[in-house]
């Protein structure tokens, strides 16, 4: 069992930043592909960026490109997200995930554990 715990959401106006903290245990981290997905209020849960066990590949949607960027600690059994140039369509819940496979994926069904999200809003 791997337990996760979300940090670091809140309030920030249109063009700032945030950084999402996910702290997990009960497993060494390393042995996980993690990923980071969001849901907006009346919509599916989406894909936002994951990262390989080793830390070596990431992947991001197109959405994110070029403004959110995943990393991790596997020393502190930690994964980030740090938000740039934030967009009001940013708003939503952020959710860490873990995966018992070390290569990242975008699918959300590929995931085994998963935290109970941190709230994003950004304002105009």
């Amino acid at each position: 069992q791997v337990q996760l715990v979300e940090s670091g959401g809140g309030l920030v106006q249109d063009g700032g930043s945030l950084r999402l903290s996910c702290a997990a245990s009960g497993r060494t981290l390393s042995n996980y592909a993690m990923g980071w997905f969001r849901q907006a209020p009346g919509k599916e849960r989406e894909f936002v960026a994951a990262i390989s066990g080793s830390g070596g590949f990431t992947i991001d949607a197109d959405s994110v490109k070029g403004r959110f960027t995943i990393s991790r600690d596997n020393a502190k059994n930690m994964v980030y997200l740090q938000m740039n140039s934030l967009k009001v369509e940013d708003t939503a819940v952020y959710y860490c995930a873990a995966d018992r496979r070390l290569v990242p994926t975008m699918r959300m069904n590929d995931y085994d554990y998963w935290g109970q999200g941190t709230q994003v809003t950004v304002s105009s």
